[in-house]
């Protein structure tokens, strides 16, 4: 049995599954729940409306549609949906199919039904309640207009003069809609309701159309008013309009409506108008009762469909995913069964028989599903075998590219390559201390966190990766201690190699003496000091060069393991060879030069202008390799293959492809140079971007120091109780902005620089990454990914 290791992807095989066509569905489901298999489309040319269980999915997808209108009135009416709590994995028979279908239609029906006449009786009781207003409000109107009627003109044969004298046309007040004239004068009257924010345009309007021949009050509607189509709360107005003729009276009722007003008519009589209001109060308290019986009515049947619900959206989604991977089946007639294709692990075939010997028995079924692995030349998917550890570092290296079938894969290096250079730019011990108590916390909790309830995008990003947070707050944790750095200050953790004496020369000042060695990182003597930015600038644009070129280094030897497993011998050394070769003698010569200077008393005065006795012969030589290794890269490769190729007779297999194609020593060449002119180019300009970790560190330490020295700094000894809440202030402002630039804002940065480092610098001395992810049919994906979205 293959191995299995994170090195290389798991090793892949082609299978073919001759499936009975009467147990098809309980052997697709059993492999579903499996999630091993990645099948193939037999049918690649067949449209999607054209397959042969498209009936079955249109059909599952009209009862998705009913429940997806379940949950709509569900969490409409705030009722809590029961969670899973587990689901049998078995299909369903075709009259079980049929007695769901069934069950959620009349569910359908009926709640349908009540919606339909709740949202009637809704109707109903606005209109009654828009009318209650009205005949209340008009009651006062129509008081106030028979007190006034001595302003009232009695002649009308001007039909440009106003209606009502000044004192009468300003009078306020409030109404709703209705019809109806006076006997006396001939004076009619339109009552209605109008939103209130259109009470303005209203009557502007009504004032221009009708030239000031009008008498209008309102009032505004204090009781909420529920529209029963939007379950909006509106704001509306009553309103009355007095005015005679009945074209002017049509004239006002076609603007009323025009601007969505409501026209209610009211009698004249005193004593029919209140024999109107005491009737619909009667009809809005009846009304009441049958709302409130047709709301129980419905909730009644929601909280039995919440019940329910989600194991139905449970089933339905499995059975149409079943289907869909029908589809990718052909039909044997002659043997009535199906045959599938598809890849799996190969260490995984056991398991697959196991699950459809499973299948077969609990169908009781006499006819076995038949499996046997398919040699073929095609090139399989990529599945890494990653647990919730690894998953995150993984997906990292998966964002850049996934790895060709059995390639080296990074993702193994990266769980420490990765953090290390975060913390490398990261480096404190108090904010790697911060940032490894919150990883903790979404560690130890992770089962906790995982089924609660979603906190957001942002969190579920930090919660996903929450392992590479805690290497990173652990790797920051020693760089901070390399550096002897916790939020900008000293840690005196071991005597210090340095001491303070008088300057020979200048008996007035100090100066640092060495007496010994600090045990561990940068000697707290620096911090303070007047050349401390110098000593630390130094020491880590050297550092971040040496740890480059090891990275850069380490990444072109792991190229020989793909050239060796994919038989590339001419690879070897026609490309790693030289690569190394030039890699090491310019780029491994500075790191050797850095190395030995700081290994050596350079500052004492005896020190020679050389590191050692021959250095210049050495570096002319070391560099005559590298220049040879140019065109050592540029032309052998494609030199021995045009040679092969004519003693092929002009047929040759390039290392880099998978089948035989017809040699073009041009292409060959052409790639060839692009290729040599990319590695020597990026050997210059990868290690320059190197740097980074240097500009990165210093950026962040600095950045600390500049808020301790504005925060803390000048409280941090208190003197007396105005001091202790000074102190208290400063230090509360210090902790957010420690957080929000700190950790988040600097993290944030390192984390990308970081990212592009493996991505550009490290990953492309051996990786390809031209593959395709594996992605078997599994209901645990499928519904994991329908609640992501």
């Amino acid at each position: 049995m293959p191995q299995t290791t994170l090195f290389r992807s798991e090793e892949m095989s082609l299978i073919q599954l001759y499936i009975p066509s009467e147990i098809a569905q309980p052997t697709v489901a059993e492999l579903g729940e499996l999630g091993l298999i990645q099948f193939r489309d037999l049918n690649p040319d067949v449209n999607a409306f054209q397959r042969a269980f498209v009936g079955e999915i249109r059909r599952y997808d009209e009862m998705e549609r009913h429940l997806r209108f379940f949950e709509t009135q569900i969490t409409k009416s705030d009722i809590p949906v029961r969670p899973l709590t587990g689901i049998n994995a078995r299909v369903r028979n075709a009259q079980e199919v049929d007695d769901l279908e069934d069950k959620i239609r009349e569910h359908e029906r009926r709640i349908s039904q009540m919606n339909s006449s709740y949202e009637t009786l809704q109707k109903r009781y606005l209109e009654l309640t828009e009318a209650r207003h009205v005949l209340k409000e008009t009651a006062v109107y129509f008081e106030e207009a028979v007190s006034r009627q001595d302003n009232i003109r009695h002649s009308f044969d001007e039909p440009s003069a106003p209606l009502l004298d000044q004192d009468v046309e300003q009078g306020g007040g409030g109404g709703n809609v209705g019809g109806g004239e006076s006997q006396p004068m001939t004076l009619g009257f339109v009552t209605g309701v109008i939103t209130r924010s259109k009470m303005q345009t209203f009557e502007r309007i009504l004032w221009r159309a009708l030239r000031g021949n009008l008498y209008l009050n309102y009032a505004e509607i204090d009781e909420p008013i529920t529209d029963p189509e939007t379950d909006e709360v509106l704001e509306k107005n009553v309103f009355i309009i007095f005015a005679h003729g009945k074209e002017i009276l049509n004239k006002i009722r076609k603007i009323s409506e025009s601007l969505g007003a409501t026209l209610y008519p009211v009698d004249d009589s005193s004593d029919k108008r209140q024999e109107h209001y005491r009737e619909v109060n009667a009809r809005i308290d009846d009304l009441n009762s049958v709302l409130q019986n047709t709301n129980n009515a419905r909730r009644a049947e929601l909280l039995s469909i919440a019940d329910d619900l989600t194991s139905w959206i449970t089933l339905i989604k499995k059975e149409k995913a079943i289907y869909h991977t029908m589809n990718l089946f052909n039909y044997d007639a002659n043997r009535k069964c199906l045959i599938a294709e598809g890849w799996c692990p190969t260490n995984d075939i056991n398991p697959i028989q196991q699950a459809l010997r499973t299948a077969t028995e609990e169908s009781g079924s006499t006819v076995p599903t038949i499996l046997h692995e398919l040699r073929t030349s095609k090139e399989p998917p990529t599945y890494h075998r990653v647990n919730k550890f690894t998953s995150g570092f993984q997906e990292i290296v998966d964002a850049y590219g996934v790895a060709r079938y059995r390639e080296v894969n990074p993702g193994l290096f990266t769980i420490i390559t990765f953090p290390f250079l975060f913390a490398v730019m990261f480096g404190d011990f108090g904010h790697g201390i911060m940032v490894t108590l919150f990883a903790l916390y979404l560690v130890i909790f992770e089962k906790k966190l995982a089924n609660g309830k979603s906190k957001g995008e942002i969190f579920e990003m930090f919660f996903g990766g929450r392992y590479i947070i805690l290497l990173m707050g652990l790797f920051s944790i020693y760089t901070g201690l390399i550096y002897n750095d916790i939020f900008s200050r000293a840690m005196h953790l071991a005597p210090s190699g340095w001491q303070l004496v008088e300057d020979p020369s200048k008996p007035d000042k100090l100066i640092g003496q060495q007496t010994g060695v600090y045990a561990i990182g940068v000697d707290p003597a620096w911090h303070g000091a007047e050349n401390f930015l110098l000593f630390t600038n130094s020491y880590k644009m050297k550092m971040s060069i040496i740890l480059g070129v090891i990275q850069m280094s380490f990444g072109i030897f792991l190229s020989i393991f793909n050239y060796v497993h994919f038989k590339k011998t001419l690879s070897i050394w026609a490309e790693f060879i030289p690569q190394i070769l030039f890699m090491q003698c310019i780029f491994g010569y500075l790191c050797f030069t850095i190395i030995y200077k700081w290994s050596i008393p350079w500052y004492e005065p005896d020190a020679k202008n050389e590191l050692y006795s021959g250095q210049g012969t050495v570096q002319l030589a070391l560099l005559g390799v590298a220049v040879i290794c140019i065109p050592w890269m540029l032309f052998t490769k494609p030199l021995i293959l045009r040679h092969e190729n004519n003693e092929h007779g002009g047929a040759v297999v390039a290392e880099e492809m998978h089948e035989e194609e017809e040699f073009d020593f041009g292409e060959v060449m052409i790639h060839q140079v692009i290729h040599t002119i990319e590695f020597c180019l990026g050997c210059i300009s990868n290690t320059a971007s190197y740097l980074r970790l240097w500009a990165l560190s210093l950026a962040h330490a600095q950045l600390s120091t500049v808020l301790y020295d504005m925060t803390l700094k000048s409280t941090i000894h208190p003197k007396g109780v105005l001091g202790v809440i000074l102190l208290i202030i400063t230090a509360l402002l210090w902790f957010i902005l420690t957080v929000g630039i700190l950790l988040l804002m600097e993290g944030l940065s390192a984390f990308l620089h970081a990212l592009r480092l493996h991505w550009v610098e490290f990953n492309n001395k051996f990786y390809e990454g031209s593959g395709r992810k594996f992605i078997p049919f599994s209901f645990k994906h499928i519904f994991k990914d329908s609640d992501d979205d």
